[in-house]
């Protein structure tokens, strides 16, 4: 199975390049599936209903959130009707939604999408991942169940999400990490036929500081003091993210590598 990652949306730019890219992708990298990050597509700050049909239609079969899951509020109930949106695992007890699905694929094959939130530095106290995704593992064995295994890990450490990506070895297809918006070049096939990456990067314009425009970021980090908000930049974006090959017989990763499409980034892709 051919499968695509997407890192983190981000506003308006990350939107546009979705639209722009991936329905010729699709084609061009004959993709069985596409997942995409979307939890700062709309604003900078969560993702609003009418942002999530529109990542759907531009190609996405499943959409995942994060830490900003419900900063639009629209999205509580949103996310009960609409299935292709995942919000973590852990977030909250009462959190509306799922935090793994499993979903259909061309040729009757299935794809289980989890996410879970990570604990280190993050600026709330989130349950544990490595419980809250066990049970999901163990329901849903690789190449039984599930015939590819996908977990976005989004969490600030990379030091957590390595953790994650080894914790999930030989039982995922892939574990990709998102939230820090700044993409790693550590694509590899781990030793249990998992392809992992620590951070998928973002979708959005590399000419700012993690996505937002330069000055107030940069105002905030030389003076101490907030003048303005927080503006996402809206130069040309680059998609950023990680594409992984799977054998169907038993989910593993046969190749991975990092994506970098459009944009100030080197082009990079399978």
């Amino acid at each position: 199975m051919r499968i695509l990652f997407l890192g983190d949306i981000m506003g308006r730019a990350g939107r546009s390049a979705v639209q722009t890219h991936l329905p010729r992708l699709r084609d061009e990298w004959r993709l069985d599936f596409v997942v995409i990050n979307g939890e700062n597509a709309s604003n900078g700050m969560g993702l609003t209903g009418a942002h999530a049909r529109l990542l759907l239609e531009a190609g996405a079969d499943c959409v995942t959130l994060g830490d900003h899951a419900f900063d639009q509020k629209d999205m509580l109930q949103f996310i009960e009707s609409e299935p292709r949106i995942i919000r973590p695992i852990n977030f909250a007890k009462g959190a509306p939604g799922k935090g793994y699905r499993l979903f259909d694929a061309p040729g009757g094959r299935k794809v289980l999408v989890a996410q879970v939130l990570g604990q280190v530095f993050m600026k709330r106290p989130f349950d544990d991942p490595f419980s809250a995704i066990e049970p999901v593992l163990k329901s849903h064995p690789r190449g039984g169940l599930a015939d590819a295994v996908i977990v976005d890990m989004h969490c600030e450490a990379t030091s957590e999400k390595m953790a994650m990506g080894h914790f999930c070895d030989g039982r995922a297809s892939l574990v990709v990490g998102t939230h820090t918006h700044v993409p790693t070049a550590d694509a590899q096939v781990l030793q249990g036929g998992t392809g992992y990456l620590t951070d998928a990067g973002m979708c959005g314009d590399y000419d700012s500081v993690i996505g937002m425009e330069k000055m107030e970021p940069m105002r905030r980090f030389i003076t101490g003091m907030p003048k303005s908000r927080f503006t996402p930049a809206v130069g040309e974006a680059t998609l950023s993210g990680v594409f992984v090959e799977t054998d169907d017989r038993g989910g593993t990763a046969k190749s991975v590598c990092m994506v970098r499409v459009g944009g100030r980034l080197q082009q990079s892709g399978p």
